[in-house]
């Protein structure tokens, strides 16, 4: 749990994800289409891949616990909640308020 708050807290957004979900290439891709660059952390490419993975289970990730996501430091939810602030509008207000995106 140490290392995700860790990780989670070292740039404005961190997505937490494995290399063949799908879902996880569409959040990134949403985030980067929307200006931001944030950190990716692999967990299938990661030796503690596993562990962060349960730990994400026990902030609330969803199963699978991939794609998780941080804006600000704070996990703001999994890819259903991400598109779901997306269509709303306010994700790009959570990534402006968190200094990930400028515009």
């Amino acid at each position: 749990m140490e290392r995700i708050r860790d990780l989670s807290s070292k740039k404005a957004a961190v997505i937490f994800t494995k290399s063949s979900c799908c879902m996880c290439h569409s959040i990134k891709t949403l985030f980067y289409e929307l200006g931001a660059s944030p950190a990716i952390h692999e967990l299938d490419k990661d030796p503690e891949g596993r562990e962060m993975e349960r730990a994400l289970r026990a902030l609330g990730s969803s199963n699978p616990a991939v794609p998780a996501v941080f804006v600000g430091g704070r996990y703001i939810g999994s890819a259903k909640d991400i598109i779901s602030f997306h269509v709303d509008g306010s994700l790009k207000q959570m990534l402006k308020d968190a200094k990930a995106i400028w515009l």
